[in-house]
This record gives structure tokens, C-alpha cells and sequence, in this order.
């Protein structure tokens, strides 16, 4: 591109919410607060549904794992937007910058596809309980889950790789807290559109086509439930679902603004303000939406709590 100098990166400025001096301090509280919800949750969710066997089925096999994708997902953006909700100089090394955009494309990813295959297990559940333990066995549970890690290596290791052999020339200011890839296409010095195009493709790959199958799957659910001659039945079957849709309308609302969208109309604070839904305010919402709304849940953190306060009785007992 003309007139623009060719340097060499080797690091870049996240400007983040630094347009709001007044306000770090606060953003970070906030931000802080819900990174330790969020961490808090997701292990209490993890825990609780491996230690009571009651929840050994394949819905909390593949609550146990988003809550893991969370936990993960989160630690790879937080923590470096809270460092620098505080520091003078709000920097990333060219390699911290293109390891963060790595993993956080890789755990994305993971988390679209399983969120589609939850919505799956729903389908079958409802719409097919008599074929349920057969088909959604443990050998396919682990495929879906394990499906869903493999389906974030090509799409984190390619889009990275096409990214960061772009040239950059300066500035080196991304207009993000944290290294996504709609800032840093506006920091090359090319013609990215080959890139965009690339990044639309995989946007449907990734976030349209989980987000159809999940459609199909409760469009089936809701024609099985609206046949339920029991209201009963009908308040218990949507009850199991409408966790999961809550979750995914957050996660794929906030996601499909940013990602299909024109490079032209990035790195308005709509998109910050976007990007905070999906990163900090989705992961902290899961863990309360799928205890406070789950009875199985509540019943096993009940029952876990009511053991070990037996424990404790007991050892107090003996000494």
C-alpha cells in the first residue's frame, strides 16, 4: 500500500477501553469479578457433575466439558485485559499477540461444535428416548467431544498462519483488548480481501453451520414437545432446554455480529462491547443459568455438600 512504511512488529499496543481512563479501575473490578465467577462456576460445575454418579450421563458429560472450554477460553483473554486495564504501557509481544489469537480461535471453535452437539443430545433425548441410550452412548459422546477439539486445530493453526504473514507497517495499535482477527486485518499493509473472504468461509464453517444443526435439532424438539398430551411433560422437557438456548443465543448472537461483518466496519466500541459478551459476560451467565436452573444440579451439589458436612461430623467425632 502507498505511502505506508514497511518495519518489522515486534509487538503491539492494545488500546482496549483506554478511552475510558477514568473508568479502569472499575472495568477492571468488574471484569476481575467475573473472571473469578466464572472460574469459581465452571469447576464447582465440573466437579459436582464427576462426583455424583447420578449425573454420569451424556447431557453432564457434555456440560463437564463446556465448562472446562470456558475456564480455558477466558484465561486466554482475561488476564492479559486485566494487566492492562492497569498498566501505563498496555503491550504484546508479535508472539504472545499471535499465541493468544491461536488458542482463543482453537477453544472458540471447540466450543461452537460442542454447543451442536449438546443441542444434539437434546434432540435425541426428547424427540427419541427410546433409541437415546443406545445411540448416545459413552464411545459417542467421546467422538463428539473429541470431534469437537479436532474440528479448533486446522481453524486456529490456518488462520493464524495467514494472518501473521501478513505485513504489518504501524501502527501497531489494535483497537481491541486482546488479539482478534478483525483489528489486526486493519493493522496490514495489503489488500486483505483474499484474507476476509477467508474468514467469512470459515465463519459459516464454524459458527453457521453449528448454528443451523442446532435450529434443526430444537425445531424437531419443539414439534415433539407441542405433541405432548401432558403439560407437565412439556414444562419439564423445555425446562432441560432452555438453558443450552440461552447460552447459545449469547454466544453465536455476539459471535455473528463481529465475524460477518465488513472490514471497513470494524473497531467501532459496538464491537468491544460485543466482544465483552462472548468473553466475559456468556462464561460468567453458564455456570449460574445451568445451576440455578437445574434441579439435578442443585439436587447434587445438596447431596455433595450434605456428605462432606457428614465427614466432617464424623472426623470431629472420632478425634
Amino acid at each position: 500500500m502507498p505511502g505506508r512504511n514497511h518495519t518489522v512488529v515486534t509487538y503491539f499496543i492494545l488500546l482496549g477501553f483506554s478511552s475510558l481512563s477514568e473508568m479502569q479501575v472499575l472495568l477492571f473490578v468488574l471484569v476481575l469479578t467475573s473472571f473469578t465467577i466464572t472460574l469459581m462456576g465452571n469447576i464447582l460445575i465440573m466437579l459436582i457433575t464427576t462426583l455424583d454418579r447420578s449425573l454420569h450421563t451424556p447431557m453432564y458429560f457434555f456440560l463437564r466439558n463446556l465448562s472446562f472450554l470456558e475456564i480455558c477460553y477466558t484465561s486466554v483473554t482475561i488476564p492479559k485485559m486485566l494487566a492492562n486495564l492497569l498498566a501505563e504501557k498496555k503491550s504484546i509481544s508479535f508472539t504472545g499477540c499471535a499465541t493468544q489469537l491461536y488458542f482463543y480461535l482453537f477453544f472458540a471453535t471447540a466450543e461452537c461444535y460442542l454447543l451442536a452437539a449438546m443441542a444434539y443430545d437434546r434432540y435425541m433425548a426428547i424427540s427419541h428416548p427410546l433409541r437415546y441410550t443406545a445411540v448416545m452412548s459413552n464411545r459417542v459422546c467421546v467422538l463428539l467431544v473429541a470431534g469437537s477439539y479436532v474440528a479448533g486445530i486446522p481453524v486456529s493453526f490456518g488462520q493464524t498462519t495467514l494472518i501473521f504473514s501478513l505485513p504489518f507497517c504501524g501502527p501497531k495499535e489494535i483497537h481491541h483488548f486482546f488479539c482478534d482477527i478483525p483489528p489486526l486485518l486493519r493493522l496490514a499493509c495489503t489488500d486483505t480481501y483474499s484474507n476476509e473472504v477467508e474468514i467469512f468461509v470459515v465463519a459459516v464453517l464454524v459458527v453457521m453451520a453449528p448454528f443451523l444443526l442446532i435450529l434443526v435439532s430444537y425445531a424437531h424438539i419443539m414439534v415433539t414437545i407441542l405433541k405432548m398430551s401432558s403439560a407437565e411433560g412439556r414444562r419439564k422437557a423445555f425446562s432441560t432446554c432452555s438453558s443450552h438456548l440461552v447460552v447459545v443465543t449469547m454466544f453465536f448472537g455476539s459471535g455473528s455480529f463481529i465475524y460477518f461483518r465488513p472490514k471497513a466496519s470494524y473497531g467501532g466500541d459496538s464491537d468491544r462491547v460485543s466482544a465483552l459478551l462472548y468473553i466475559v459476560l456468556t462464561p460468567t451467565l453458564n455456570p449460574i443459568i445451568y445451576s440455578l436452573r437445574n434441579e439435578e444440579v442443585k439436587g447434587a451439589l445438596r447431596r455433595t455438600l450434605g456428605r462432606r458436612c457428614s465427614n466432617i461430623q464424623d472426623c470431629s467425632l472420632v478425634a
